[in-house]
C-alpha cells in the first residue's frame, strides 16, 4: 500500500442496506482517527464482483480483507490504530 492511499476501502453496491450500515461505521471511525477511506462498487468492477459478490459489504484495511457483511467498530478502530501493513 502506498502512502496517500485510503487505508479503508468499502466494497459494496448501491441499494445494499448492509453496505449503508457499514458506511456509517467506517465514516465515523475514519473521521475520528483522521484516516481516509473510499467506496468501490462491485457493479463497476468485474474483479471485485468475482472476488466478493457473496460477501458484500467487504471492508479492506491497507488493501487486505478485514471484515465482511458487518463492520465491527472496535475491531476497525484497533486495526487503524496499528501501523500500516
Amino acid at each position: 500500500m502506498r502512502a496517500g492511499e485510503p487505508r479503508v476501502t468499502l466494497v459494496g453496491r448501491p441499494g445494499c442496506h448492509l453496505c449503508d450500515e457499514a458506511k456509517l461505521v467506517i465514516e465515523r471511525v475514519t473521521r475520528e482517527l483522521g484516516e481516509s477511506w473510499e467506496e468501490r462498487s462491485i457493479d463497476d468492477n468485474d474483479e471485485l464482483r468475482a472476488k466478493y459478490a457473496d460477501q458484500i459489504p467487504v471492508t479492506l484495511v491497507d488493501g487486505q480483507r478485514h471484515d465482511f457483511w458487518r463492520v465491527d467498530e472496535a475491531r476497525l478502530r484497533a486495526a487503524l490504530q496499528s501501523p500500516r501493513r
